[in-house]
């Protein structure tokens, strides 16, 4: 289980390092993180960077997000991406992507399944990254609030 757990610790011990006010790291996480649900490996960072200066959050934040997508975690996002696009678009589960015959077929899906991902990627992205910037928001403020406390008793 240590490799579960790993990930979320490294996630942890980089936001402990991050300077700034809490509300412009929890922009850049939150970006990061909405970024990270979409499925362009590798501009992802590129996305959350872009993002994070547009809302003037924490580039180094909003790269540390992206990382909500990993090897392990590609798979099931996007297949939760997709089933949420196919809900709100209300588009038949009844056809799958094994139920696809030949190359053509496949294709012909070309426009929909993208549309239908992408569609699922920002509602996805939008309550991910919205649940990233109040959790990283509350847990950057306690562990400052911590620190100063800390920092009072010693002195």
């Amino acid at each position: 289980m240590y490799w579960v757990k790993k990930p979320f610790r490294l996630m942890i011990v980089s936001l402990k390092k991050l300077r700034g006010h809490p509300e412009v790291v929890a922009r850049g996480i939150a970006v990061g993180v909405f970024a990270g649900c979409f499925p362009f490996f590798g501009l992802q960072s590129v996305m959350g960077i872009v993002l994070a200066s547009l809302v003037r959050g924490s580039k180094i934040a909003a790269i540390a997000g992206t990382w909500i997508s990993n090897p392990l975690t590609y798979v099931p996002i996007l297949f939760l991406n997709f089933k949420v696009g196919q809900w709100l678009l209300g588009i038949e589960t009844t056809s799958t992507l094994q139920d696809r015959d030949s190359l053509e077929s496949f294709l012909a899906l070309g426009p929909e399944l993208v549309i239908t991902l992408l569609i699922g990627c920002c509602v996805v992205g939008a309550i991910t990254g919205v649940i990233g910037y109040f959790a990283s928001f509350y847990f950057l403020r306690r562990l400052r609030k911590s620190k100063k406390n800390i920092a009072d008793r010693v002195n």
